[in-house]
């Protein structure tokens, strides 16, 4: 296990390095993110996936989110961003705003029960945007153990998680300290998942310009909107 300071300015080459190298192997990183500290592995490793829901003490049942470092990562995921999605990714991304919608089939990966869906999100940290440039899109989810509150330092984050993460990138307290809002696409309206940073009525100024509504949703334990975010 190692801790490593960082910048959250930007990333330096031989910090991109060092998160490359783990990441390849299958470990388990935690990362700064704009909202909270999260804990992240490679989608496409199977067995990079077990080891972060197992750091959490998470089932399959609540998959990880996905975090993306640019549009053309997050199109590369999906089935289709229709325009409603479009419109609330130009208005709030990067920032806290975690869109679930239907996968791309051709992924091949494995991140839980996400009933054919992903979810994404674009954080507004540029450390955080340059390790996924140089990595990938991250399977990522809040760095805590599961019914803890998220932690929002480095510490919090080891106290909670220990030897489960090889390495541990500080950037200082969080910034932001929220989560991030949730929303699923369900064909012609948003249904909103959780209320975090960014409120509903803010998120319905959006897409109602876009031509779709908002409603809250009711989600059931295992879903895949009941993910836990950062």
């Amino acid at each position: 296990m190692r801790i490593v300071q960082v910048d959250d300015a930007g990333a330096r080459a031989a910090d991109l390095r060092l998160v490359r190298d783990i990441v390849a192997d299958g470990q388990v990183i935690c990362l700064p993110t704009d909202t909270v500290y999260g804990i992240g592995a490679d989608p496409f490793n199977s067995s990079a996936v077990d080891a972060l829901l197992t750091a959490k003490s998470r089932t399959r049942a609540m998959p990880p989110p996905v975090l993306v470092a640019n549009l053309d990562q997050a199109r590369s995921l999906v089935a289709d961003i229709p325009t409603p999605a479009h419109a609330l990714i130009d208005a709030f991304w990067p920032g806290a705003l975690t869109i679930i919608l239907p996968a791309a089939p051709h992924l091949g990966w494995d991140l839980g029960e996400t009933e054919g869906t992903v979810a994404l999100r674009m954080p507004d940290l540029q450390v955080t945007r340059d390790i996924l440039e140089s990595v990938g899109p991250l399977a990522v989810t809040s760095a805590n153990l599961t019914g803890q509150p998220p932690a929002t330092s480095i510490g919090q984050a080891y106290e909670q998680l220990g030897e489960a993460v090889s390495l541990y990138l500080d950037a200082g307290p969080s910034r932001g300290g929220v989560p991030s809002t949730i929303v699923r696409w369900e064909g012609q309206r948003f249904a909103v998942v959780r209320v975090g940073a960014i409120s509903v009525a803010q998120l319905a100024e959006v897409s109602e310009l876009a031509g779709a509504d908002v409603f809250p949703a009711i989600g059931t334990a295992g879903s895949s909107e009941m993910r836990a975010k950062p």
